[in-house]
């Protein structure tokens, strides 16, 4: 009741509405309690508030558990695929304990490997940020004595942050169908999504054992690579990092957004914060190499399975081919799971030569066998380079006798 007229026998007053929508107040305050929640020194962001954030997001749109039999059928089918690839590749198997998972268990499993791709931009992020809303322009005396203002006002970037982490691993959630889509391996246990395999299965029409035994050697292939060539995996990730610390926020831009937050509407800050927009790179020549050297190792990669996995199923599955083209499409052309990691990373992650490095990768078979051809993963020196996928028949035709052991004499 209230004293005001007109409002004397209002039943619907609400004598919270001044505060807005209590449901988007009621999430604002977990969130803050989650920002105050994290430890000292735990890096730039909230990680836990980030998982959250993601699981909420995939749960919302459903997110049921793994049923027995589709658990089975995903386990069997990778077992399955990981002894084709024994007749096509010389790299030993990289499957030690197939498991299916659900969305938000790919998020818990997972969010590992997005620390150490993420975390390089998201510090920046959170310095300038916490710079931005404290008033980067104050003498450095009033600063120290502002110190504990802005330890809280980092943790307020961290928050901020984690928000737009947490919003962007529930997107690319929804997408994936294991744990090597994006070309990286985002964990040493090889696994595929019931619900990833339903939204790539919609539209074709293919028999679905068929497109879950083409995507679990998918993922077999890719886990054979990276848990038996030891310096591909550092060699990638070092590459995102170099590519990464030439990374610069746009200041002026993130001024304009942050005084556009409504911290009653969570929604409002990962729109204000969201897309790539305000991350801009320096394009210094040590980025572009970095940015070359990274497009080129996916291209290879992306090429090198596409290459085994056709060979494991030609003569098995009889939609091989579309399937090859789907994939490869989904890859080349970009989505979602681009979009989603420019906004984490800074970059689009793309293997854009995908074509001239397939075709390399089979004519290297063709003229060394299939020994031949994995033994260039050997050392990251016997790599083809962007100027081979340029002339894959000079690279081809090089000297097929090499000695590691005189490469690592030289470094």
């Amino acid at each position: 009741m209230t004293d005001l007229p007109g409002r004397e026998n209002d039943p619907n007053e609400n004598p919270f509405a001044m505060f807005g929508n209590p449901e988007q107040m009621a999430q604002a305050m977990r969130q803050f309690a989650d920002m105050l929640s994290a430890p000292q020194g735990s890096g730039p962001v909230n990680w836990d508030m980030a998982k959250n954030i993601a699981r909420h997001a995939v749960v919302a749109e459903g997110d049921p558990s793994v049923m027995e039999g589709e658990r089975r059928q995903i386990i069997e089918a990778l077992k399955l695929a990981d002894l084709w690839l024994n007749e096509v590749t010389t790299l030993p198997s990289g499957v030690t304990q197939p498991q299916a998972w659900s969305r938000s268990e790919w998020i818990e499993n997972t969010v590992p490997v997005w620390k150490q791709l993420a975390e390089p931009v998201a510090a920046k992020m959170v310095e300038t940020m916490s710079g931005t809303l404290g008033g980067s322009g104050l003498p450095p005396e009033a600063q120290q004595m502002a110190g504990p203002l802005m330890g809280m006002l980092k943790q307020m970037g961290g928050m901020m942050v984690g928000q737009q982490i947490g919003t962007a691993l529930g997107s690319l959630a929804r997408e994936v169908v294991g744990t090597t889509d994006i070309g990286l391996p985002l964990s040493d246990t090889a696994a595929l999504l019931p619900g990833g395999i339903a939204a790539f299965s919609s539209g074709l029409e293919i028999p679905s054992d068929e497109i879950r035994l083409y995507l679990a050697l998918r993922e077999a292939a890719h886990h054979r690579l990276f848990q038996h060539v030891p310096w591909l995996r550092s060699h990638l990730l070092g590459a995102i990092e170099e590519y990464a610390k030439g990374i610069t926020i746009d200041t002026s831009a993130l001024e304009e957004q942050i005084r556009s937050i409504d911290i009653n509407n969570p929604e409002a800050i990962q729109e204000a914060l969201g897309g790539g927009q305000l991350l801009k790179p320096e394009e210094t020549e040590r980025q572009k190499a970095a940015l070359a050297r990274l497009e080129t190792t996916l291209a290879l990669v992306e090429g090198w399975v596409g290459n085994v996995v056709d060979a494991a199923a030609g003569g098995k599955l009889t939609s091989v081919a579309a399937l090859g083209e789907t994939v490869r499409r989904r890859r080349a052309t970009g989505g979602p799971a681009e979009v989603t990691f420019g906004t984490l990373v800074g970059l689009e992650l793309r293997p854009r030569r995908l074509r001239e490095a397939a075709a390399l990768w089979s004519a290297l078979e063709q003229a060394r066998g299939v020994d031949g051809r994995d033994d260039v993963w050997g050392h990251p020196d016997l790599m083809p380079t962007a100027e081979d996928l340029d002339d894959p028949a000079a690279f081809v035709s090089g000297d097929s006798t090499w000695d590691i052991s005189k490469l690592d004499e030289d470094k």
